[in-house]
């Protein structure tokens, strides 16, 4: 059975693992109560330190202070705490001033760079005080409890919030909905992005996950630049709610929809309003929609003092799987896609699955040629995944989406696509090698859109780019024929499509060589030698090159 667990218990956990979660929080928060009552539910063990050190020393933690001392405790404490991170596969709970330690801090900086999730439970203040009061045997709050419960929320307060990746309030909830509450947190799927030069960010998935918009603007900002298209102006009034109640000042930036939205002068007049308004480098931006909206606001935020914070709130598939994460900004310029932009990484990425409920069809199946491509470089769960799933991604209503089990395909989806760019994104921010890697397809893709200005989808195009990489690395050897035959009929499935009629050779070749990964005069490409081996291929035989062309034009 589930639950409680004892240091006897607890020797037969898992040698290897480590926690599903991690709480922290005052004294009186309900750390011990709302967490077993969250992890029972989960089906889950748990543990609270304290009650797991009394049971070890046959005492209880007051006695423990009285004939030991306070630091006596707390390097006991702290020597618990790292051998239960290093074995424990349950939920964990901390006492209050755990977290104060420089040992312990370090460790659970250490848990949450391998994704684990270290919450901190945020209680009133007042209830967690007449909470912790009427608990009793808390020895640092004898004497003057009020007060020094007030002393001691002034010095851990700053310390749980930088710790915590994930913050949940409780202020006026029952111990039942609290426990729903950090039920709705635990379940939110995290990647971790961690790139050399610059500060690491997470990236959660789950329902209702824009909830935890102001936890990661962060507690500095006092004004945000909302930046949003008309198209979801569901999502961007709930999410001006989360920043207004959490006391942030609002400033609207709607742009065009798609990419009449990420061009140069819409920039232009986004920076004019932020000068309006009295932006500093301590404020911050939200983009929130698509791919363009997402990529404009990092632009922006790149280049507005030379850099200030920004989020993305992802709402269509493609700019949660894509746009949003790996820090790639820039705007579109007559001359071709993203030739204007910037390296710039978020603070987070918050990609709410709600969001999708007002997602078009043909929007949401475009999302899925950036999903099929990350499946061909890298992760071949992903077409497992799409191959077994195809008819219900291909007829995807948003009416119905939530609550039809398609929902946790589609998160799964996300979490491995976004996982393959996080492992090229983190070993290569500036796209100097392995990166290029996910820009398989894009080469042909990108000439697509500027040739149709733009009026092709980019996950449409990508699609199409795929098989004209198939094809080209076919051509050279370095795949099969029926591994190219895979590639159109897995993206047909999708409803995604193959080929492509518009332009001329001589048009399509220009742009290529103008292309991100060109050097100099010279063509380069990614292909695949095999499925999951993506290699480049520098300077192929023009003939080869032009012979894919034909076979991807719309027969």
């Amino acid at each position: 059975m589930k639950g409680a667990v004892t240091p006897c218990e607890h020797d037969r956990s898992d040698e290897h693992g480590q926690p599903v979660a991690v709480i922290i929080g005052m004294p009186g928060a309900g750390k011990t109560r709302v967490g077993h009552e969250t992890a029972l539910r989960l089906g889950l063990d748990f543990i609270d330190v304290d009650q797991y050190i009394e049971h070890d020393v046959n005492m209880t933690i007051a006695q423990y202070f009285e004939r030991y001392g306070e630091p006596a405790f707390r390097s006991l404490e702290a020597s618990t705490i790292a051998d239960l991170l290093g074995r424990f596969t349950g939920m964990l709970a901390l006492g209050g001033g755990a977290a104060m330690t420089d040992s312990t801090q370090r460790l659970l900086t250490r848990y949450v760079r391998r994704h684990g999730r270290l919450i901190y439970l945020q209680a009133d203040p007042q209830e967690a005080m007449v909470r912790a009061r009427h608990g009793g045997k808390r020895p640092l709050l004898s004497g003057d409890a009020d007060s020094r419960w007030w002393q001691l929320y002034a010095e851990r307060d700053p310390v749980y919030a930088r710790l915590a990746n994930i913050r949940v309030r409780t202020h006026g909830s029952t111990p039942h909905t609290a426990s729903r509450k950090l039920e709705a947190a635990m379940r939110q799927r995290m990647i971790h992005i961690d790139t050399a030069g610059s500060q690491p960010y997470d990236v959660r998935i789950a329902e209702h996950v824009l909830d935890q918009l102001a936890l990661v603007v962060g507690d500095h900002a006092h004004s945000v630049a909302l930046i949003h298209t008309q198209s979801v102006q569901r999502h961007s009034d709930r999410a001006r709610a989360q920043l207004r109640q959490a006391g942030y000042r609002v400033v609207d930036l709607v742009i065009a929809d798609a990419e009449a939205g990420k061009t140069i002068p819409v920039a232009d007049t986004i920076w004019q309003r932020l000068a309006e308004e009295g932006f500093t480098r301590s404020d911050a931006i939200v983009g929130l929609g698509g791919g363009a909206a997402t990529d404009l606001a990092g632009f922006v935020a790149a280049t507005w003092m030379r850099g200030i914070r920004y989020v993305n709130c992802p709402t269509s598939l493609l700019a949660m799987v894509d746009a949003s994460t790996g820090g790639k900004t820039g705007v579109n310029t007559p001359q071709g896609k993203n030739l204007v932009g910037s390296f710039y990484t978020p603070a987070g990425v918050l990609a709410d699955l709600t969001t999708l409920e007002t997602l078009p069809n043909d929007i949401f199946i475009e999302g899925l040629g950036e999903v099929a491509k990350s499946g061909f470089i890298r992760d071949a769960t992903i077409l497992d995944v799409l191959e077994r799933h195809c008819d219900e991604l291909r007829s995807f209503d948003s009416k119905t989406f939530l609550g039809s089990g398609l929902e946790s395909t589609v998160e799964e989806l996300i979490e491995r696509t976004v996982r393959v760019k996080a492992y090229h994104v983190s070993r290569d921010l500036k796209e100097s090698g392995l990166r290029e890697f996910l820009n398989y397809g894009h080469t042909l893709a990108h000439a697509i859109e500027t040739i149709e200005r733009f009026t092709w989808r980019h996950g449409n195009a990508v699609a199409v780019g795929c098989v004209y990489a198939a094809e080209l690395a076919h051509l050279l050897g370095y795949l099969t024929n029926d591994e190219v035959d895979y590639h159109r009929s897995l993206l047909s499935a999708l409803g995604l499509p193959v080929s492509w009629s518009g332009g001329t050779w001589e048009e399509v070749l220009a742009l290529m060589h103008r292309d991100k990964k060109a050097r100099g005069n010279t063509l380069r490409f990614v292909v695949l030698d095999g499925l999951q081996h993506p290699i480049h291929l520098d300077d192929p035989p023009l003939d080869a090159v032009h012979e894919a062309f034909l076979r991807i034009r719309r027969r």
